[in-house]
């Protein structure tokens, strides 16, 4: 029995809170309405405008479009930011993150300079710069046995906005496998081989996805790589990277040549580092064009 009456005094008194609780929100609706002091809007007297302002290294989930049309998931890391007139004193920096959320197509070419434009209009700027950093996934088919597996990839899409232009950058690293000719012309047997990554950075004049720059390195190694191999694969790619010896140097000048002739892209620069196997050091060439 008192336990039923500790049981009414608690309800009761639960009962009166909530109607406080409700009577102070009540009072704080019907206040007049007093409008925030907008300070980034505000002037700025020192004369100095800002190429880049807004937000850096945001993780954030996005979908992508794969080559086949297909869309996959990721968590990329964002850079999002515009350009700041000297007489404003500063942006708005959640509206960077309210363009995120207002998107829900898969990045490619033609959605990245949509969104950056947009980001421009959302903040009122004249130029800005959009890119997302993540992994790519694509499936490969081992040479010789034909099992399947996932290679990951490092990759881009960065959109630049300069008043009416927008111009389209994608950058790819794909591991690659690179064995030394020198070392295959001295030696009696075997040659040294080490893993490579060959980065291409490739401002687009039109749409091309990401599997087309990644495939275009790897053709041009000694030999490419993947995720899942049986002793037949092995021996194919042992084989392959023999038959076919590149220095850092080769590596660079046989994708510039790809890239130089490819009619979708524009400037360009690829990079090709080895990690040494006999040093401990890299090798490393650039090509720009």
């Amino acid at each position: 029995m008192p336990r039923r009456r500790d049981n009414a005094n608690y309800c009761q008194g639960a009962i009166h809170s909530q109607a406080r609780l409700s009577g102070l929100a009540d009072a704080v609706m019907n206040q007049p309405y007093e409008p925030i002091p907008d300070v980034q809007s505000s002037a700025d007297h020192r004369r100095l405008p800002i190429q880049r302002v807004g937000i850096k290294d945001l993780r954030y989930p996005v979908l992508v479009r794969t080559a086949d049309g297909g869309v996959q998931s990721s968590v990329a890391r964002v850079d999002a930011d515009v350009a700041l007139p000297a007489q404003r004193k500063g942006t708005h920096m959640s509206r960077f993150v309210e363009m995120l959320e207002s998107v829900d197509a898969a990045l490619d070419f033609a959605t990245l300079a949509e969104m950056a434009r947009g980001m421009c209009r959302r903040l009122d700027a004249e130029s800005g710069r959009l890119s997302f950093r993540f992994v790519l996934f694509v499936r490969k088919r081992a040479p010789v046995s034909g099992v399947t597996s996932l290679m990951d990839y490092e990759v881009e899409w960065i959109a630049r906005v300069d008043g009416p232009s927008t111009l389209v950058t994608a950058v790819v690293q794909v591991p690659v496998k690179a064995l030394c000719p020198c070392s295959k012309e001295i030696s009696r047997y075997g040659a040294h081989n080490q893993r490579s990554h060959i980065t291409i950075t490739a401002e687009l004049r039109e749409a091309m996805s990401l599997e087309s720059l990644i495939r275009l390195a790897e053709e041009e190694a000694s030999c490419e790589i993947w995720g899942l191999l049986k002793r037949p694969d092995e021996k194919y790619v042992t084989e392959r990277a023999y038959d076919n010896p590149k220095f850092v140097e080769d590596l660079v000048r046989d994708v510039a040549a790809r890239v130089r002739d490819d009619q979708r892209i524009g400037r360009f620069t690829v990079e090709a580092e080895n990690f040494e196997s006999i040093h401990n050091h890299s090798a490393y060439a650039r090509i720009e064009g």
